[in-house]
């Protein structure tokens, strides 16, 4: 029996029966639809008193009836055929609609959602009339005609730097809506060469907008809550943007909603979600990036209505720790973080539950096959938590080794991309990767370095250590993988926290990552704040900086500025720490 869908109460059997009868009318390839499927379809709106949208394919075959306006029986994203933005989906809707008025923005919003080859919107009278002549009599008053139309999409790309939240809303897709016309005259346009033309043109203007298929096409979303100011909502989409670029994405646009509570099943809204929908297929954009973590209910929910894959920080941030691992530790600890958080989110991933292409979300473990069962990744997880603590308990040798040869140790912290391989590097000469990106370097380097003794100035070693960067609410999976990397913080005779000062929200980076080291199982040592990067910043906030952290060390380690202090600074520091240790 074929499925009728949308609101179906109150309807009797034999009702329901014309709308199963539906699909057994089949539509000349070349017509939009014929008089007589307008008329019964018209009529049968006209009885149960609804609305009735018929959905047919380009074979002139219904192959979808609800009840309802074209939003509420709009095909769900994930059942449309695969099509690409140089295509239409191969669908067109024919609506009923007993308001008469000309096609609602809702019905359109639905139509490109859906990116139907043709809307038809039939308006509909209360009783029937008598046609002119006399015989049969007709429903249909008047009927519209919409369709898309191609846009330039180049002109709706913001980029990240140029983007504000007062300019993110994204410009609409264009549509064509006849003027009222009779169903003569709708029956009587050929369909496919209107098609055939439309499709011509989305090809030309998508070869035009050279997509690049190396590189996701992003759509962030950010929801601002009350306990969130501006300032802060606007540095975590911001910092959002900046991962998703070293991720390897390509931020399209940036949407947000402001929200007193987070919508338990979608995040936000029913309205923003459909929004969201329609600026990812309008951009052409093939992945959607929230700004906070999402429970799998909630990601499950907003692909089904979105259409494309949607991850939230977290993943981000786990796809650009799983491109950044170079060590066996470090991509031990990644994969380690990456099946813990991927475990309760292998249902619904799709119908194979596949994730094995590329792209954000993807690396990694990605490889190890989601079609396995729950058991095999619990075991492949206790596996991996038995080689960390081995890991472990290997650096608990070292350290203690280190220890023995009573040598201080100084763990450089800091905030991601804040320049701790740059001024460990200069420091020591070392040769560790350096990047103007986020967690350029996960796995710990530690070299020696000859600093001022703090009584005697003669020369004596300490060794420091270069650490992975902190972020802002770093997931509680990756605390737990790295463990074995974040004892070699609490480990350390002391600490250098390092910021960077040109960053407008240095501050706030100070905060977590004092947050972070808070949260520590073993309290970390004394620490001496330095500010890196003084070459970029302006004489006022120098001046703050200063004021608030007179103790504090001012350098560049780009340009060595300020090591030489450092250096008897960290002096002083190591023997402070060994003292009362």
């Amino acid at each position: 029996m074929e499925t009728i869908f949308g609101n179906l109460q109150g309807l009797k059997s034999s009702q329901l029966k014309q709308l199963q009868r539906l699909y057994h009318q089949r539509i000349p390839g070349d017509r939009i639809t014929t008089p007589e499927f307008a008329q019964r379809l018209a009529a049968i709106s006209t009885e149960i008193n609804q609305p009735v949208c018929a959905y047919l394919n380009r074979r002139g075959q219904v192959i979808r009836v609800g009840v309802g306006t074209v939003r509420q029986t709009q095909i769900p994203p994930l059942e449309l055929p695969r099509y690409g933005a140089e295509r239409l989906s191969g669908i067109r809707c024919i609506a009923t609609q007993l308001k008469p008025d000309s096609p609602s923005e809702a019905a359109l919003t639905a139509m490109a959602l859906q990116r139907l080859d043709a809307l038809v919107v039939l308006n509909v009278t209360g009783t029937g009339f008598q046609k002119r002549g006399g015989g049969v009599t007709g429903y249909v008053k008047e009927a519209f005609l919409a369709h898309l139309i191609p846009q330039e999409s180049r002109a709706l790309i913001t980029s990240p730097a140029s983007a504000k939240l007062e300019a993110s809303k994204v410009q609409s897709p264009s549509w064509s809506v006849s003027p009222p016309m009779s169903l003569d005259v709708l029956t009587q346009q050929d369909f496919i060469e209107m098609v055939e033309g439309l499709e011509e043109e989305f090809q030309r203007e998508f070869v035009a907008q050279e997509v690049s298929s190396d590189r996701d096409r992003v759509v962030i979303i950010g929801v601002m809550t009350d306990d969130m100011s501006a300032q802060q909502f606007q540095d975590t989409l911001a910092e959002l943007a900046r991962l998703v670029d070293t991720a390897g994405g390509e931020v399209l646009q940036t949407l947000w909603q402001k929200r007193s509570r987070i919508h338990p099943q979608t995040v936000v809204g029913e309205g923003k979600v459909q929004e969201i929908a329609l600026t990812a297929q309008t951009l052409g954009a093939n992945l959607v990036v929230f700004d906070r973590d999402l429970s799998p209910s909630q990601a499950r929910n907003l692909e089904t209505q979105i259409g494309i894959r949607v991850v939230d920080r977290t993943e981000v941030i786990l796809d650009i720790f799983a491109q950044r691992a170079q060590s066996r530790a470090g991509k031990l600890q990644v994969e380690l973080a990456q099946l813990e958080y991927m475990l309760p989110r292998l249902a619904g991933r799709g119908q194979a539950m596949s994730r094995l292409g590329g792209g954000i979300g993807t690396r990694g473990p990605g490889e190890t096959k989601l079609e396995t069962e729950r058991r095999a990744i619990g075991r492949r997880i206790s596996r991996l938590q038995q080689e960390v603590n081995q890991l472990q308990a290997h650096r608990d040798r070292l350290r203690q080794r280190r220890q023995h040869r009573e040598i201080p140790s100084v763990a450089i912290v800091g905030y991601t991309n804040a320049g701790k391989s740059t001024l460990l590097n200069a420091l020591t000469n070392a040769e560790v990767y350096t990047a103007d990106q986020l967690f350029a370097t996960l796995d710990p380097t530690t070299r020696r370095l000859v600093v001022p003794h703090a009584v005697t100035e003669e020369p004596q070693e300490i060794l420091v250590t270069d650490t992975v960067g902190f972020i802002h609410e770093l997931p509680v999976s990756l605390m737990d993988a790295f463990r074995a990397t974040l004892e070699e913080v609490t480990e350390a005779d002391a600490l250098l926290h390092l910021v960077d000062l040109s960053h407008p929200a240095w501050l706030s980076h100070i905060r977590s990552v004092r947050e972070i080291l808070a949260q520590m199982p073993v309290t970390p040592g004394p620490a001496v704040v330095a500010f890196n990067k003084i070459d970029q910043v302006d004489s006022d906030t120098l001046a703050q900086a200063r004021e608030e952290f007179p103790l504090g060390v001012f350098l560049s380690a780009r340009q060595r500025l300020g090591l030489e202090t450092l250096r008897q600074r960290l002096g002083q520091l190591v023997q402070y720490a060994v003292d009362y240790r």
